[in-house]
C-alpha cells in the first residue's frame, strides 16, 4: 500500500439500537476516511457516539445502514469467520480496564492473540519476549496481572495489542484508569508506536489533553461528526 492510502473508510454509517418499541440512533450517517500511518483521536462528550463508532471501526459490531471498508474490504459483506480473521490480523485493541486474563502471566496474556492466529510456538514465544521488552517489562513476564501496577498492566495490554503486528492500534480511553503521570507515560509509548513503528493509532477519549497527541481530531456530537481537524502542534512528550 502506498503511504497515504485509506486504511479504513466509513460511508454514511448509521447505528440504531432497538430499545423495546423505541429506535435510538447512536450514529447518524457518519462518513470518514482514516489514512494509513495517521494518529486519530475521536472525541466528544458522554453519549456522543464515541463507543459505538469505536465498536464499528474495530469490526466488533456492524452498522444498521451504510458501509465500512477495512483495507478495501466491505466488512458488512464478510462472513463472521472471515471478519474475525481480518480483525485479528489488522487491529490490536487497548482497553481502559486492561482486559487481561488474571489467572495467567503477563507473558501468556501477550501470547494469546498469536495462539488465535495459530503462529508457531517458537516464533510466538520469541515475539512475546521481544514485545514485553519494547514496553519496558522484559523482566515481568512471569508476573500475574494482580502482581503488577495499573501502568504495568496497561503496558501488558499494549504489548498484547502488538502481538500479531497489526496495522491499526485501537485504544479506548487508554489512560482512563491511570494517574496522570502513568497516563502520560502510556501516551508517550503510543506516540512512539506511531512515529517509530509506523502504526496507525485510533484513540477514543473524552480527554482533550490526550487528543493533543493525535494528528487528526474527529469530534462527535449527538451521533454526528461536527468537525475533523488537523492538529498542528502534536504533543510528543
Amino acid at each position: 500500500m502506498k503511504q497515504n492510502s485509506t486504511l479504513l473508510k466509513l460511508e454514511k454509517v448509521s447505528k440504531i439500537y432497538q430499545m423495546g418499541e423505541v429506535e435510538v440512533p447512536a450514529l447518524k450517517e457518519v462518513s470518514v476516511e482514516i489514512q494509513k500511518g495517521d494518529f486519530v483521536a475521536i472525541i466528544g462528550a458522554s453519549g456522543s457516539g464515541k463507543s459505538t463508532m469505536m465498536n464499528l471501526i474495530g469490526c466488533l459490531d456492524l452498522p444498521s445502514k451504510g458501509k465500512i471498508f477495512l483495507k478495501n474490504q466491505d466488512i458488512t459483506q464478510l462472513s463472521e469467520s472471515n471478519l474475525a480473521s481480518l480483525r485479528g490480523k489488522t487491529i490490536g485493541f487497548i482497553f481502559q480496564q486492561y482486559n487481561l486474563i488474571p489467572s495467567i502471566s503477563a507473558f501468556e496474556n501477550v501470547l494469546l492473540p498469536m495462539e488465535f492466529q495459530e503462529l508457531n510456538e517458537h516464533e510466538a514465544n520469541t515475539r512475546a519476549k521481544k514485545i514485553l521488552e519494547i514496553v519496558g517489562l522484559g523482566d515481568k513476564g512471569h508476573h500475574l496481572p494482580t502482581q503488577l501496577s495499573g501502568g504495568q498492566q496497561q503496558r501488558v495490554s499494549i504489548a498484547r495489542s502488538l502481538a500479531t503486528n497489526p496495522e491499526i492500534i485501537l485504544a479506548d480511553e487508554p489512560t482512563g484508569a491511570l494517574d496522570s503521570i502513568t497516563g502520560k507515560q502510556i501516551m508517550i509509548m503510543l506516540s512512539k508506536l506511531w512515529k517509530k513503528e509506523g502504526k496507525t493509532i485510533i484513540m477514543v477519549t473524552h480527554d482533550l489533553n490526550l487528543a493533543k497527541y493525535a494528528r487528526t481530531i474527529i469530534e462527535l456530537k449527538d451521533g454526528q461528526i461536527i468537525s475533523i481537524r488537523q492538529n498542528q502542534e502534536v504533543k510528543l512528550k
